[in-house]
Parts: structure tokens; C-alpha cells; sequence
């Protein structure tokens, strides 16, 4: 799967920040198909950063989101910076 289908679009709301702060994790929406060994595997392709964990929800409106858990040694704000968001 191509890593750019498979993560779609980060997510910028207050619970996400909180969570790049709190937990050093980010929240993307990805593909509804998309497994959370695929979306470890394109994350890490993209930013060239190691991924500790990856959990999925799919929402009640139908989109699916990973809350993908950083290396200790990686700080998630600095990634969501190189994404030109914050």
C-alpha cells in the first residue's frame, strides 16, 4: 500500500496537542483498509522515525484514525512542525 494513501491527513484538534505533549504520540486519519502494521510500516517510511506502538479507532461517522506512539528519542512536536502544521 502506498504510504501516502495509507495516512491521510493529520490531525490539529486540542485533544491531539494534548497528546503530542502529554504521551509523545500524533493522531492521523488513514485509510479505512488500512491495518496498523500498514500504517506503522508508511509512517516510518515517511519520516524516517522509529514507531513504538500504533492503536486504531474507527469513529461512528465512518473514519478510521491511528494514534501512532513515538521513540522515546523522537519528540512529536518536532515531526508535526516538519509537516508545516504548527
Amino acid at each position: 500500500m502506498n504510504p501516502t494513501a495509507v495516512l491521510q491527513y493529520p490531525l490539529n484538534t486540542e485533544k491531539a496537542v494534548r497528546l503530542m505533549n502529554a504521551e509523545n504520540k500524533l493522531l492521523f486519519v488513514i485509510a479505512t483498509k488500512a491495518t496498523k502494521a500498514d500504517v506503522k510500516k508508511a509512517f516510518e517510511l515517511l519520516f524516517k522515525t522509529k514507531v513504538t506502538r500504533v492503536g486504531t479507532y474507527t469513529s461512528p461517522d465512518g473514519k478510521k484514525r491511528a494514534y501512532i506512539t513515538l521513540a522515546k528519542d523522537v519528540s512529536a512536536i518536532d515531526i508535526f512542525t516538519k509537516m508545516g502544521i504548527a
